[in-house]
């Protein structure tokens, strides 16, 4: 009788393959609809409902960008703060004019620039520095921050702030002779049981027994109530100040140095704030030693106009 051939896990081996498919298949399947099925589950969407609302961020400043500091002066107006500069020939005119460029590390955060033009009799000086002040803290504004650097420049000049305006509170009464005489004589009766008649006799006179008159009369201290002495105050309306009228907060700084040898020195300053950007105009004259000082008056009018023409230029 013929055997049948045979072939080594043939049979076996088929049956054994097709349970581990059949096991891996499976665990697939499983694995696959349970990570098809995940997603966010009700504690999740509890949590992150808890969280709260958002804390409310300070409002950006008005300002994005600054504008290109040299050419935003007229060449007319330069004509007036650089007398100097018409003498020169004609290369150095248009030199002086252009200006210089501050060297800034980001010109939308600062920029500036200088003019500068001599003559034998006197020097002049212009220097302007524009600032966009960036509050890093969400909770505080640009505003309020350029309000705090230029406050800071305030108080470094030596001008005060003014105070806040309030309501004030009237005083208390005292006890005066006229409460005394305004109050009920009811009052007055049970406190001393009668009513005390009205006098007679005549107030005594004011003044010493010599019967010289107080006051200045006398040579004594003037009474209260008497006129007020003029004031002996030298004031010019030149001081340092705070101005009204130009962007949103400003004042004017004016220093006149000693007297040298070099001739005398007038610093005047103009500094002024709209929204987060802040300004300032610098205007010096230098004199020789033969010239008189610069004039007070001239350098802050200069120094004032030009300090309107950029807040205009700040609301284009």
């Amino acid at each position: 009788m013929q055997r049948k051939r045979y072939a080594p896990g043939r049979t076996g081996s088929t049956a054994r393959t097709a349970t581990v498919l059949t096991s891996v298949l499976g665990l697939g399947l499983g694995l696959g609809l349970t990570g098809c099925s995940a997603g966010p589950t009700t504690d999740d969407i509890a949590v992150d409902a808890k969280a709260g609302p958002v804390s409310p961020v300070a409002p950006p400043g008005r300002y994005r960008t600054l504008f290109e500091p040299c050419g935003s002066v007229p060449q007319a107006m330069l004509k007036e703060l650089l007398p100097g500069a018409a003498a020169l020939a004609d290369a150095e005119r248009g030199k002086a004019y252009r200006g210089v460029a501050a060297v800034t590390y980001d010109t939308d955060r600062r920029v500036g620039c200088t003019w500068k033009a001599d003559s034998p009799e006197t020097s002049h000086r212009l220097v302007l520095d524009i600032e966009r002040v960036v509050s890093y803290d969400p909770a505080v504004s640009d505003d309020a921050r350029a309000q705090e650097v230029y406050l800071r420049k305030q108080l470094a000049a030596g001008i005060p702030v003014p105070p806040t305006t309030a309501p004030t509170t009237p005083p208390a009464p005292t006890g005066t002779a006229t409460d005394t005489a305004t109050a009920d004589p009811k009052s007055t009766a049970s406190t001393t049981g009668t009513t005390a008649p009205p006098s007679t006799t005549p107030p005594p006179a004011t003044g010493s027994t010599s019967g010289a008159p107080s006051g200045a009369a006398s040579g004594g201290t003037p009474s209260t109530g008497g006129p007020t002495p003029p004031p002996t105050s030298t004031s010019t309306g030149l001081e340092p100040r705070v101005l009204d009228g130009l962007g949103d907060i400003a004042y004017v700084d004016d220093a006149l140095s000693a007297a040298s040898a070099n001739g005398h020195q007038r610093a005047v300053s103009v500094v002024f704030r709209t929204s987060n950007v802040i300004v300032t105009v610098s205007y010096r004259a230098q004199t020789t030693a033969s010239a008189e000082a610069p004039d007070s008056k001239e350098l802050q009018d200069k120094a004032r106009n030009l300090a309107r023409r950029l807040a205009e230029r700040l609301e284009e």
